[in-house]
């Protein structure tokens, strides 16, 4: 991976409040030449750099383009990445309630770094209020229900204010994944979907990291390679796949932001 990024990035960034917006918002809509456009810039962009495609990103949704981080080593490439690019992008996180005191902690390392300040987005209830609801912890009877309630609603109240949204899945991650466009409409949440890592490889995003001495989560050194709610990651073994650790003994293999299935096991 080519990166331009610098290793002492401190960008002055706004606070990230994705209520903050202007001009007028109007919702955009999939129409023949909204999508034939995504197409053609899908295709061009395959051959761009992560940056190249941010810079795009930017360039053509700000004010109403925003990136979603659950703060994994390519969620916080993307945020370097960002910091130098368009230091203005709103970035939030789905703090299901579930997740690891490494990955919160990471919320104020980025602070400290970039100047950004991500925004959590909390679930309707509390985590103490969603189990007395459903009688107990729903991620034990079903995970799938569980990341609908505390993700993926999350992600629809925010996408009534965006054109577009960036994440941060390479395609070389999971089968749901290796469909992933560069850019595409994202018929779940009714945004453009831009995936500037999709072309990326594991080694690729940590040689960034080390390169430029980008915070990254504490557990990723005591074998989760991939981290998502405590309840639902474990640490893997030698051999296994980098998400192996999720949902594991189970068939589930993505929350539901990324995959084509979007609606809960009921």
């Amino acid at each position: 991976m080519d990166s331009s990024t610098s290793k002492n990035t401190a960008a002055q960034a706004p606070s990230t409040n994705l209520a903050a917006k202007a001009p007028p918002f109007a919702p955009l809509e999939p129409t023949p030449t909204l999508l034939a456009e995504l197409a053609e810039q899908s295709n061009r962009l395959e051959t761009a750099t992560p940056q190249e495609i941010l810079h795009w990103a930017s360039e053509r949704f700000a004010p109403y383009f925003s990136m979603a981080t659950a703060f994994g080593p390519e969620g916080m490439s993307i945020i370097h990445m960002l910091a130098e690019i368009a230091p203005q992008t709103p970035i939030f996180n789905l703090e299901t309630g579930y997740q690891f005191p490494e990955t919160l902690e990471l919320r104020e390392r980025v602070k400290t770094r970039y100047g950004i300040e991500v925004e959590f987005l909390h679930p309707e209830h509390t985590v103490v209020e969603y189990e007395a609801l459903h009688g107990g912890p729903v991620y034990e009877s079903n995970p799938q229900q569980c990341c609908f309630d505390r993700k993926l609603t999350q992600l629809q109240k925010a996408a009534g204010s965006l054109h577009a949204w960036a994440s941060a899945i390479r395609r070389d991650q999971s089968p749901d994944r290796a469909k992933a466009p560069i850019v595409g409409w994202d018929k779940k949440f009714s945004l453009v979907k831009i995936s500037p890592l999709a072309n990326s490889t594991k080694q690729e995003i940590w040689k960034m990291i080390t390169d430029h001495d980008i915070p990254y989560n504490a557990l990723h050194d005591r074998g989760y390679p991939s981290v998502g709610c405590w309840p639902c990651t474990r640490a893997i073994t030698l051999g296994e796949d980098e998400r192996a650790g999720r949902w594991s003994g189970t068939n589930k293999i993505e929350c539901g932001l990324h995959s084509i299935d979007d609606e809960p096991n009921t």
